[in-house]
């Protein structure tokens, strides 16, 4: 899945130069935050899929956890774009990540930890397989999401990430696949890695924000697209039975991007097939990639926007900010 170059710390590198030590603040007390971010190809070339909103939530995770990135949003996006071209991607999944790097053990070191910032771009299908087209086979697991004030789950953070693990492990031993998490309170909250949408008698339905999920920007995209096709969502408060008797169920989120769902705990949702609304919202997700949909909402930007000139860059985005380099920092990567 590699590519030839990612970017890290300010600069294009070769994919295998990018290491960090095992002392890493993140790897063992889970201080990340990361985005996922599509790159589709059109007739007039690469284009982001809401590298804005991407970036944006990037900033809000990092800041809920008081991580300084040292970066602007302008610098990271125009970083994402840099290394789409880098590698002569047409299409790709984008992973910016930031962490805190090694600065010595504690869940806060004395001192600090300096913050890495990456940025991967893989060549990366279909999160689920073939299961976007003929629907996926998904069962309520028994892990559930975390309460509030507990994780924020509007951030997207690493240690969140072990709940979802813990689902789609469940998921996959059972022979789904995918995993459905109920919240707190026993009401559904979303998939392993996805927000959950229902389609009852013509209406959509999804669980609100506040039910331990993270508000996707897919989900978002959704909710906007179905009301330019005249159809209503609300979102509410929904029990583990209305999967039972919903007509549709989808899944979406920038991996899994509109995926149908065809059974739920092995019973049929519908006639167990992918339904007409999933449909007509797949066919307008995207139609925004061959012109079928009309971008009206700007959410589509070329790789080649999203790089300033040369004459008015940022000397951050080819070598990094003196303040993000302490000069006590451990085994730089």
């Amino acid at each position: 899945m590699s590519t030839p170059f990612l970017w890290h710390n300010g600069s294009i590198k070769p994919w295998a130069d990018a290491t960090v030590h095992v002392s890493t603040h993140a790897l063992h007390y889970g201080s990340s935050v990361f985005e996922g971010e599509r790159v589709y190809a059109t007739p007039q070339g690469p284009v982001f899929f809401r590298l804005a909103e991407h970036t944006r939530r990037l900033f809000e995770s990092a800041a809920i956890y008081e991580i300084e990135i040292g970066y602007s949003e302008d610098e990271i996006n125009a970083a994402c774009a840099e290394l789409i071209r880098a590698n002569a991607m047409r299409s790709a999944y984008v992973r910016p990540i930031v962490f805190r790097g090694a600065g010595g053990l504690g869940v806060l070191p004395k001192n600090g930890a300096p913050v890495d910032v990456a940025i991967m771009a893989l060549d990366w299908g279909a999160y689920l397989g073939d299961a976007v087209e003929k629907g996926a086979n998904v069962c309520v697991s028994s892990w559930q999401r975390p309460a509030p004030n507990t994780l924020p789950s509007w951030a997207k953070a690493g240690g969140n990430y072990l709940s979802s693990q813990l689902i789609a492990l469940e998921a996959r031993r059972g022979g789904y696949d995918e995993g459905i998490a109920l919240g707190h309170n026993g009401l559904l909250s979303e998939g392993a890695g996805e927000n959950l949408f229902l389609v009852k008698r013509g209406k959509l339905l999804t669980p609100p924000s506040s039910a331990g999920i993270l508000a996707g920007i897919t989900r978002d995209s959704v909710v906007t697209l179905a009301g330019h096709l005249g159809l209503s969502v609300e979102e509410r408060d929904l029990p583990r039975e209305a999967l039972y008797t919903a007509d549709e169920v989808f899944l979406t989120g920038t991996a899994v991007e509109i995926t149908p769902v065809r059974s739920v705990d092995r019973k049929n949702v519908g006639n167990g097939e992918p339904g007409p609304i999933t449909r007509a919202l797949q066919q307008a997700f995207f139609g925004l990639f061959d012109g079928r949909t009309e971008d009206r909402w700007g959410w589509l930007s070329s790789i080649h926007a999203a790089i300033p000139d040369r004459e008015s860059e940022s000397p951050a985005i080819h070598g990094r900010t003196p303040h993000q380099q302490p000069a006590s920092m451990e085994a730089s990567a």
